[in-house]
């Protein structure tokens, strides 16, 4: 059949490189259209994005302080019921005193 065409070696070797550098420019990426409002597509995602960063850190934070708010709250209670016992322990030391005083009073009289 290439004896139809009456070609040579070097006819062969380049029509076959020819024919493999099209199947390369065939396989290789064509450059993309660029969209004329993609910076402002991006721009808009990344303001987008921001906005939920920051939803989020507000919505963490506020948790984070209304965790604090219940811990704070606990220890306020912890140190008035401490108060509290100590406060109910002098009086009873006072009244087991009194009691001693009184008792002491009625012994010598």
């Amino acid at each position: 059949m290439s004896h139809l065409k009456n070609t040579g070696f070097a006819d062969r070797i380049s029509a076959a490189a020819e024919a493999k550098k099209a199947m390369l420019a065939k396989m290789k990426a064509k450059p993309a259209v660029q969209d004329p409002n993609f910076e402002q597509r991006h721009a808009e995602r990344e303001a987008e994005l921001e906005r939920v960063r920051a939803e989020r850190a507000a919505i963490k934070e506020a948790a984070r302080q209304e965790v604090l708010a219940r811990e704070e709250a606990a220890l306020a209670e912890k140190r008035a019921d401490r108060k509290e016992r100590k406060a109910l322990t002098q009086a009873e030391q006072k009244a087991a005193r009194d009691a001693k005083y009184a008792a002491r009073k009625a012994r010598q009289k």
